[in-house]
């Protein structure tokens, strides 16, 4: 789609080299997923969030996760008004549309709990009382994947409410010569100006829901999820929130190729980004050497695709 296309391109002015990244968080807005963006201090995840959420001619707050981060600070709190007598809720910074939670392992396990509701049911209970967040809400949180002090490893249960984990990686050398350039005088964030607004993001929704998944696409990848079930080097295979997160980021991915079905490489594609960080290794095969991303891309290789 061509608003789906600007929105690309206008993130590319400030984020050199990274297009697969760019396009993998582009898919996760039009699936109404969270995007994990997990690497090294320092190459840009930050930077992507921002540019992504100043694309969107929409609501945009800014958490920065801390060790004294309260729940209270991410919903809001009831205050209590003098002049009424009753208490009022206060919003907290997740009542918007994109919600841009930086070096959220940085805070606490109760503070990173109170956003399981907000991503999964799309709303928050406060009190005993729910509220409905905006119709576009997601959830650009960043990461630091080195040990480092202060630091609480997200749950499984968060992870698996990540649309999608991407790491940004490092630039090659002429990616940052041509970083270098573009910020010789300004940052390019600085003069970002969004160019897609929410009418754009709920028509490109709409449009990934009818890319057609065929029966056979649509069993190759119950299989691969049930492979990673049955591996014996898994602790933890994909769950069925990862599979319909598969087949709708294929939809996803498809729509931005400009297709209208979903083709069993697309589903490559898309798997790493979608299962990898929903599967825990067993202890002795982690001990060996054996990785999340080495068991997928063997069972991928292993599975035939459909014809």
């Amino acid at each position: 789609m061509q608003a789906i296309e600007s929105l690309i391109a206008n993130v590319e002015k400030v984020i050199v080299g990274k297009r697969p990244v760019i396009e993998l968080a582009a898919v996760a807005l039009l699936c109404r997923g969270h995007v994990l963006l997990e690497d090294v201090p320092g190459t840009g995840k930050t930077m992507l969030a921002r540019a992504l959420a100043r694309s969107l001619d929409i609501g945009m707050k800014r958490l920065q996760c801390t060790p004294d981060l309260l729940p209270s600070d991410i919903t809001g709190v009831p205050i209590y008004n003098q002049k009424t007598g009753d208490f009022e809720f206060r919003p907290g910074p997740v009542f918007t549309h994109i919600l841009l939670a930086d070096e959220i392992n940085r805070a606490t396990p109760r503070a990173q709990s109170a956003l399981l509701e907000c991503m999964e049911e799309f709303r928050v209970s406060v009190d005993g009382t729910g509220y409905e967040l905006p119709t576009v809400f997601m959830v650009l949180a960043t990461q630091n994947p080195i040990d480092m002090a202060g630091t609480h490893p997200l749950p499984e249960a968060q992870l698996d409410r990540f649309f999608v984990r991407l790491p940004v990686g490092y630039p090659d050398l002429d990616e940052e010569v041509r970083i270098l350039a573009a910020q010789a005088q300004a940052h390019p964030i600085d003069s970002l100006q969004p160019v897609i607004g929410e009418a754009d993001i709920l028509a490109a929704r709409d449009a990934v829901k009818a890319v057609h998944v065929a029966a056979d696409v649509a069993r190759y990848m119950a299989r691969i999820s049930a492979a990673t079930r049955a591996h014996p080097d898994l602790r933890l295979g994909v769950s069925p929130r990862g599979t319909l997160a598969l087949a709708r980021g294929s939809q996803g991915m498809a729509l931005l190729r400009g297709q209208e079905f979903v083709t069993p490489d697309i589903v490559k594609a898309m798997a790493g980004a979608v299962l990898e960080h929903r599967l825990i290794v067993r202890p002795q095969a982690a001990a060996t050497g054996r990785t999340a991303r080495d068991i997928l891309a063997e069972i991928l290789a292993e599975l035939p695709p459909p014809v």
